[in-house]
């Protein structure tokens, strides 16, 4: 059976990434547009670590950075989901300085796949003063009171 990679090696290794793909008929209906890329996972940590503090950036700000650097018309969403998860589990083997909390998912919510979620993240992100809202009565989930303020202009 083969040893399964930590964290920090799924962050490192790119897979011949990033790629550009040109996207089918049903693609383009969908992503809006003829391209698409699929970032590494250093890209999307890059742009993590960028995150000051008092800043806050979304998944779909993410992808729009890659898109502008790539010039594509939009990024894979279901990569650069993932690589946000690897890189936040990475940062803690690394025990580095990644802000990763300051990463959220859309509509300003915390993202639930983070390690120790959600306690951890709110406890960062309240650590930081930003006010964390709760919604839901069965399926609870949190969110960053007035996150679109935090966004990067």
């Amino acid at each position: 059976m083969p040893k399964k990679k930590t964290y920090i090696e799924k962050l490192r290794n790119s897979k011949n990434l990033p790629k550009i793909v040109e996207l089918d008929e049903k693609g383009r209906k969908r992503r809006g547009g003829k391209t698409m890329v699929v970032p590494a996972p250093m890209e999307v940590y890059e742009i993590i670590k960028s995150v000051p503090e008092g800043k806050l950036v979304t998944i779909n700000e993410i992808r729009e950075l890659l898109a502008r650097k790539h010039g594509t018309n939009t990024t894979c969403p279901l990569t650069t989901g993932i690589f946000v998860n690897i890189c936040a589990n990475a940062s803690l083997e690394m025990e580095d300085d990644l802000p990763y909390w300051r990463t959220l998912k859309s509509r300003g919510e915390i993202n639930p796949k983070y390690p120790n979620a959600p306690q951890e993240q709110i406890a960062m992100l309240e650590a930081e003063g930003f006010e964390i809202i709760e919604k839901g009565r069965k399926n609870i989930k949190y969110f960053v009171k007035n996150y679109e303020e935090y966004l990067p202009a």
